[in-house]
């Protein structure tokens, strides 16, 4: 009896090493995934807000800290129109690759950065020039006119 027990024991551990090896490669599989690539829209949280936008805690006057323009939508996985506009941000991300960075940030998630920016209505977006203040933009729109918002304010293109 004591043997089965041991052997049993043995079997069961090495089985539970066995399904916890392939979890660790798949998420470390899946956090090389998770990665942006050019081209795709950034989830933003407070610590890459200060590193990459702006570090309020450090500082009081504006000051963009990004080597391109940038969008950051604050938007609510529940909110109709945020996921509305979520392919149309993603589409502006590969067309703009290279010009401009677009970032997203759940309101739910990063309530500082939401208040930051008096989101009390989404789908919100900032709209960061390289140069000047950041603009806010209230609501969904449709492509056009986000494009119109990039080229006119953050590219500075004139027709």
């Amino acid at each position: 009896m004591k043997k089965i027990l041991t052997t049993t024991l043995f079997l069961l551990s090495a089985l539970v090493a066995m399904s916890c090896t392939p979890s660790k490669q798949k998420s470390a599989q899946q956090a090389e995934q998770a990665k942006p690539q050019s081209g795709d829209v950034i989830v933003m949280d407070k610590a890459l807000f200060l590193k990459d936008i702006f570090d309020y805690e450090n500082n009081e006057e504006w000051k963009y800290q990004g080597s391109k323009p940038a969008i950051i939508d604050l938007y609510a996985d529940w909110c109709g129109p945020c996921r509305h506009v979520a392919p149309i941000m993603k589409e502006l991300a590969k067309e703009y690759e290279g010009k401009i960075v677009i970032y997203k940030v759940n309101v739910d998630k990063e309530k500082e950065l939401a208040a930051l920016f008096n989101a009390t209505s989404i789908p919100l977006f900032v709209f960061i020039p390289m140069e000047g203040e950041p603009q806010l933009f209230r609501g969904a729109a449709d492509k056009a006119t986000y494009q119109k918002a990039i080229d006119e304010f953050l590219l500075k293109k004139q027709e």
